[in-house]
């Protein structure tokens, strides 16, 4: 199993860092974790096209979550070689923003249905609400939704992905609550969202002090991954954005609490778990 960090940015636009998303690949699946900015082409750096996607796991509905699902689909589409059909899972509300979504791509999709034959049918997408606690299997992997807290972003949720004996916990954007234990509980790699609040609380920006209420501490996420044993943290979607030379202050607040692997993830950085 691999586990893919594509974009590992934030809502802020960053010139290195694509919207939060995240790819797992084990076996024959390829499962794309959230849609952030310039997904599409951190897809194409992993080398797995949009159209190979087995399926889409979506956290929750902030917008650098979600900002490029339209081109995922659009490219899935039309770069197919034929009818296939696209698997999206999210949180209740998902269906409505898909919904939505398709009416803004009505245009697109009737011009390139009338220039080519071959395209006899909009992108057929099967779209599935889960509450936590879903299980479902995609392409030999089997995954389980956990409740997580992004509140007001709710309902939210974490992925755990699991093939011959490897676990990837997708957390996502939280806070330290019992649904992210028990999402991590013995994972090879747990990916988990920090913010430093040393830092964003000396920024005179309540807008952004707010962000502090719903995103983990990078100290908070290294006592979750010691808390359920996991193997390697992967740490992600940084803010303030994450600069060379400033890992060691990183991860200086980490290590006293977590003795395992820790990454600093940039776009494309690549775990593999060998089992």
């Amino acid at each position: 199993m691999d586990v893919i960090l594509l974009g590992t940015g934030t809502p802020m636009p960053h010139p290195h860092r694509a919207g939060p998303s995240a790819l797992v690949r084990a076996g024959a699946a390829n499962i794309l974790v959230d849609c952030g900015r310039a997904v599409v082409m951190r897809l194409a750096g992993a080398g797995v096209p949009p159209q190979a996607l087995s399926a889409i796991l979506i956290t929750h509905m902030h917008s650098d979550h979600i900002s490029d699902l339209n081109d995922v689909v659009t490219t899935h589409w039309i770069m197919n070689p034929g009818p296939k059909r696209l698997r999206i899972y999210g949180p209740p509300g998902l269906r409505a923003v898909i919904d939505a979504m398709m009416a803004m791509l009505a245009p697109d999709i009737s011009y390139r249905i009338a220039h080519h034959d071959d395209l006899n049918a909009p992108p057929d997408l099967e779209i599935v609400e889960l509450a936590p606690g879903a299980r479902f299997s995609v392409e030999g992997c089997e995954i389980a939704a956990f409740a997580t807290d992004h509140a007001p972003a709710t309902p939210s949720l974490g992925y755990r992905i699991e093939r011959d004996g490897a676990v990837a916990a997708m957390a996502g954007d939280t806070i330290p609550c019992p649904g992210l234990d028990a999402l991590c509980a013995g994972a090879d790699v747990y990916v988990q969202a920090i913010v430093r609040d040393d830092v964003v609380r000396r920024i005179p920006s309540q807008r952004l002090q707010d962000i502090l209420d719903y995103h983990c501490t990078p100290e908070q996420a290294a006592k979750v991954a010691a808390r359920a044993g996991a193997k390697t943290l992967v740490a992600t979607h940084f803010v303030p954005p994450l600069m060379p030379g400033q890992e060691d202050e990183w991860l200086n607040l980490m290590r006293p609490h977590f003795q395992g692997e820790i990454i600093l993830a940039d776009d494309l950085t690549k775990k593999t778990i060998a089992k």
